[in-house]
C-alpha cells in the first residue's frame, strides 16, 4: 500500500522532478509534488511524496529526515490527513 510523506523546509527553487529523484534513491516514488501558492505560482517550501510501500516510506524518512538538501535541513515524516477547513459564508 502506498504511503504519503510530508517534506518540509524545501528550498523555494526545488522542483517536483528534483524531489522525485531524491526520494527515488530510497524506493519507488508514485508521485512527488512541491506545493505552490495558487496566486503567485511560487513554492511554499514544502511538498508531498507518495512512496510505493510503508517500508520504502520508512527507509526514506530514516535516510532523509534532517538531512541537507539544496542547503536546507529537510523535515520528512508521514503525512497527516488534510483537515477540513470551515469557512463561514459571508
Amino acid at each position: 500500500m502506498n504511503q504519503k510523506l510530508y517534506v518540509g523546509n524545501l528550498s523555494y527553487d526545488t522542483t517536483d522532478q528534483e524531489l522525485q529523484e531524491l526520494f527515488a534513491q530510497h524506493g519507488t516514488v508514485q508521485s512527488a509534488n512541491v506545493v505552490t501558492d495558487r496566486d503567485t505560482g511560487r513554492s511554499r517550501g514544502f511538498g508531498f511524496v507518495e512512496m510505493g510501500s510503508g517500508e520504502e516510506a520508512q527507509q526514506a524518512i530514516e535516510a532523509l529526515n534532517e538531512s541537507d538538501f539544496q542547503g536546507r535541513k529537510l523535515v520528512v515524516n508521514e503525512a497527516r490527513p488534510k483537515e477540513k477547513s470551515f469557512r463561514p459564508r459571508s
